[in-house]
C-alpha cells in the first residue's frame, strides 16, 4: 500500500476512534483511553475506571492495518465501526471483520482475509 494511502486511512482510523472516545459514559467512573501505534498499524480505544466498587478494563475497539486490509479485530459498539469506515470512504472489500469465525465471513458482505 503506497504512503499516501496508508496515511489516509490511519487518519480515518484516527479520527473515528477520537470521536467514539470523546462520548461520556452514563454512569461510573469510567474514561476512554486511545492508543494508537502507527509503527505497527495498530489502533485501539480502552475502557478504564469504576462502576461503584466493580473494576472497569476492557477493549472496546482494536482496528489491525494488516498488509492492505483493515482487520476489525473487536467492536464493542452498538451501530458497528465497520459501517463507521466505510461511511468515511473505505471500501468493504478492505475490511475484515476479524472478530468473525473465518467460515462466516464470506457472508457478510466485507473481505474474508
Amino acid at each position: 500500500m503506497d504512503t499516501l494511502k496508508l496515511d489516509r486511512i490511519r487518519l480515518i482510523i484516527e479520527n473515528i476512534l477520537s470521536e467514539y472516545a470523546q462520548v461520556p459514559y452514563a454512569y461510573g467512573n469510567i474514561k476512554t483511553e486511545i492508543v494508537f501505534d502507527r509503527t505497527n498499524d495498530r489502533y485501539l480505544l480502552v475502557n478504564v475506571g469504576w462502576d461503584l466498587e466493580r473494576r472497569i478494563h476492557g477493549c472496546l475497539i482494536h482496528i489491525d492495518i494488516i498488509e492492505d486490509k483493515i482487520w476489525i479485530q473487536r467492536d464493542g459498539t452498538e451501530e458497528g465501526i465497520a459501517d463507521e469506515l466505510e461511511k468515511a470512504g473505505i471500501p468493504k472489500d478492505k475490511i475484515v471483520l476479524g472478530f468473525r469465525p473465518p467460515e462466516v465471513r464470506q457472508y457478510t458482505g466485507y473481505a474474508v482475509a
